[in-house]
C-alpha cells in the first residue's frame, strides 16, 4: 500500500483516541501537540493520561468503546489491541468517512502516523509505509541527533525573515534568489555555537537595505 504524505492542521479539531494505555498516551500527546480536542474512550487511563483529564486538557469518556462514539469526530486512533473493538471502530469511522489510524494494523488505517523528529516549527517525518517501524523509529532516533535545537531557531529567524523580503517588493524571482542565498551551510553550526556576529554579518552581506531597517531586530528578538 503506497500513503500520500501530508501535514495536518487539527488545531480545535475533536479527535478521539480509543484505549488509555501505553500507546494511547504517546498518541494523545501527538495530537495535543498540534492543538487537537482530544477525547480518549477507554475504562482505565494511565497516570499521565488522568493527570491530562484532571487539568482539563483532555475529555475522558470512562467506559469502553460504543458505535456511535465517532460521530462529529475529525481525526480517530484506535490504540487498542482489542480485535471486536478496532473491528468496530474501523465500520463506524469507514461509514462516517473520518480519517482512522489503527496502531500497529495498516490494513485497517486509511493514514498511518510516521517517525517524526521535532524541533519547533522543523518537522522530519519517516515513514515505511508500515513495513518496518523498527527501522523507521532508528532513523528517527539518528535524525534527532542530526537535527539538535538550533534548527527550531534557524527556522524562527528564516520564519521572521521571509515575510520581510515578501513585502519588500521585488520581483518573485530576486525573493527566490535572496531565500536561497541565506542558507548558508554554516548557520546552524553558528547558532549551536552562539556565534551571532557571524550569522548577522552573513545576513547583512545578503539582505544589505533590501527588505527595510528592522531585520537585525527582527532576529535578534529570537536569540537575546
Amino acid at each position: 500500500m503506497s500513503f500520500y504524505p501530508i501535514c495536518l492542521d487539527l488545531e480545535g479539531k475533536t479527535c478521539v483516541v480509543v484505549g488509555g494505555g501505553r500507546v494511547a498516551e504517546r498518541k494523545v500527546l501527538g495530537l495535543l501537540s498540534c492543538a487537537a480536542q482530544v477525547s480518549v474512550i477507554s475504562p482505565e487511563l494511565t497516570e499521565e493520561l488522568l493527570r491530562l483529564h484532571n487539568e482539563g486538557i483532555i475529555t475522558w469518556i470512562n467506559r469502553e468503546y460504543r458505535p456511535g462514539d465517532l460521530e462529529q469526530s475529525f481525526l480517530v486512533i484506535a490504540a487498542t489491541d482489542d480485535v471486536d473493538t478496532q473491528k468496530q471502530v474501523f465500520e463506524e469511522a469507514a461509514a462516517l468517512d473520518l480519517l482512522l489510524n489503527v496502531a500497529d494494523v495498516p490494513q485497517r488505517c486509511n493514514f498511518i502516523l510516521p517517525a517524526t523528529v521535532r524541533q519547533g516549527d522543523l518537522t522530519i517525518s519517516i515513514s515505511t509505509a508500515g513495513k518496518s517501524p523498527a527501522l523507521a523509529g532508528k532513523l528517527r532516533m539518528e535524525l534527532g541527533k542530526r537535527f539538535g535545537v538550533e534548527y527550531r531557531v534557524l527556522v524562527d529567524i528564516l520564519g521572521a525573515i521571509r515575510p520581510l523580503i515578501l513585502a519588500s517588493g521585488l520581483s518573485q524571482a530576486d525573493n527566490e534568489k535572496l531565500f536561497k542565498q541565506l542558507l548558508h551551510d554554516d548557520m546552524a553550526g553558528w547558532i549551536k555555537a552562539s556565534n551571532w556576529s557571524s550569522l548577522e554579518n552573513h545576513f547583512e552581506r545578503v539582505l544589505g537595505d533590501r527588505v527595510g531597517g528592522n531585520w537585525l531586530q527582527q532576529i535578534r528578538a529570537i536569540y537575546l
